[in-house]
């Protein structure tokens, strides 16, 4: 509840002029302060009326926060331009609020309640700070896949609490219901994004500002797995029998995505591709139900959180010197920017769960839940596993090698910021690694 109340004091700083940086370090102070009340094992902590902290959520609100503080790092150029810049901490700071709320709570109408609130503010920023006119179209993809499925999940919602009395995660109870089980359900799935309705994903992200794109690979995407986590223990004996139709979508959907990254001409579009391929992974991990396959999604969460996050920063500063995406363009970076050429190689080894990242623990821990649970999984995984190596390279040496676009004549090296900004996006996705059982505690 003291997190609530801080980050309400902070409300007012975003009304104050020139206030921009001074919102940011508060950010990486409120993250500092979260901390200290780590919760170190499966019991909640800090629990008041109807909040409360166990490992999960407390991995999820840290993500949350420090993506947040990266997005206002990010995002100078809205305040170089004075382009609304006091909205736009206003709109992180709901969405913050919202996030934290969603995660902390310890009641589904409370969990499902901020869940759509937080769409809210991620729509605003993609409308209001988005690049092209077609931003329009992709926040409604984006506000329509969401709210379609999620009004099923708000009548399951009132007919458990009906059947249960109680929507208090302590008192869940298994409920065999099969229509219940896809109405509850396909909130998560969409919001994943499962393949078969994952096409918002890809428009949101090449039409959002780098903010909105962040804090969507960071953090939105991790709803879906959160509310399947936490929902998991109501379906289990539904989700024995019908479990495996979504573990095959998710294996053979991440498979064709991974082929589609690799004729991506859009930087920010192959970065989205991958992200489907990736969460498929994670949904396909906590559907095998195994304890294996749910701290290897929450790990996979983080893991992904960063890195994802990460690529899309240094894809905007391309954009920002070159005012294009494009890979036919984006070509021969090394030359001008050496030592930005070294943080997408960073970045791409990363994302193809290259040691000693946090992908790679999970992508084991994924890949020995989903094969023993069944031996031909074993078959995706590795045409998977394969073609993410495939299109990070494809990322890597298309935009970094061959030939200078002849149309460019003026450039500017990385600034500080940049270089600060990538650093605390790879320091903890390759320094928690070594503290890694931590992410296993909390079932």
């Amino acid at each position: 509840m003291k997190f609530l109340m801080c980050m309400l004091f902070m409300i007012p700083l975003g009304m104050v002029k020139k206030s921009y940086w001074l919102s940011q370090n508060l950010y990486f102070v409120l993250t500092l302060l979260f901390m200290l009340s780590m919760s170190f094992n499966y019991s909640y902590v800090n629990i008041s009326y109807f909040l409360g902290c166990d490992l999960l959520s407390y991995v999820m609100i840290l993500l949350s926060l420090w993506i947040c503080a990266l997005m206002i790092l990010a995002s100078e150029f809205i305040y170089n331009k004075n382009y609304f810049y006091n909205l736009f901490l206003s709109m992180v700071l709901v969405l913050l609020i919202s996030l934290f709320m969603t995660f902390c709570s310890m009641n589904l109408f409370v969990f499902y309640l901020f869940f759509e609130i937080s769409l809210l503010p991620t729509l605003i920023l993609i409308m209001g700070w988005g690049y092209q006119p077609e931003r329009l179209q992709a926040g409604v993809y984006l506000l329509f896949y969401t709210l379609l499925a999620s009004l099923p999940m708000m009548v399951s919602i009132f007919y458990y609490y009906e059947k249960f009395n109680s929507l208090d995660y302590y008192y869940f109870m298994d409920t065999g219901n099969m229509v219940m089980y896809l109405c509850m359900n396909m909130v998560f799935f969409v919001k994943m994004p499962m393949y078969f309705v994952h096409l918002w994903l890809p428009k949101a992200h090449v039409e959002a500002p780098v903010a909105g794109s962040m804090i969507l690979a960071g953090v939105m995407l991790k709803l879906g797995g959160y509310g399947l986590m936490r929902l998991m223990v109501v379906f289990l004996s539904i989700g024995m029998k019908i479990n495996f139709l979504f573990i095959i979508i998710s294996m053979v959907g991440g498979f064709i995505v991974s082929l589609l990254c690799l004729r991506q001409m859009d930087m920010k579009s192959l970065i989205a591709y991958s992200s489907v391929a990736h969460m498929g992974l994670v949904l396909g991990g906590i559907m095998t139900l195994s304890y294996w396959g749910m701290s290897g999604g929450l790990l996979m969460m983080v893991a992904h959180g960063l890195c994802s996050s990460g690529l899309f920063c240094l894809a905007n500063i391309s954009y920002e010197r070159l005012l294009s995406r494009s890979l036919f363009l984006n070509k021969g970076l090394i030359n001008l920017m050496p030592s930005m050429a070294f943080w997408w190689f960073l970045f791409s080894c990363s994302n193809m769960a290259a040691p000693p990242s946090l992908n790679l623990a999970s992508e084991i821990m994924l890949i020995n839940s989903l094969v023993s649970w069944n031996i031909l999984t074993m078959i995706f995984l590795m045409l998977m596993s394969f073609f993410s190596a495939a299109y990070s390279l494809y990322l890597y040496s298309y935009s970094q090698h061959g030939k200078l676009y002849s149309g460019l004549y003026s450039f500017s090296l990385g600034y500080v910021r940049e270089y600060l900004l990538l650093l605390l996006h790879w320091l903890p996705l390759n320094i928690l690694i070594l503290k890694s059982e931590y992410y296993v505690l909390w079932l």
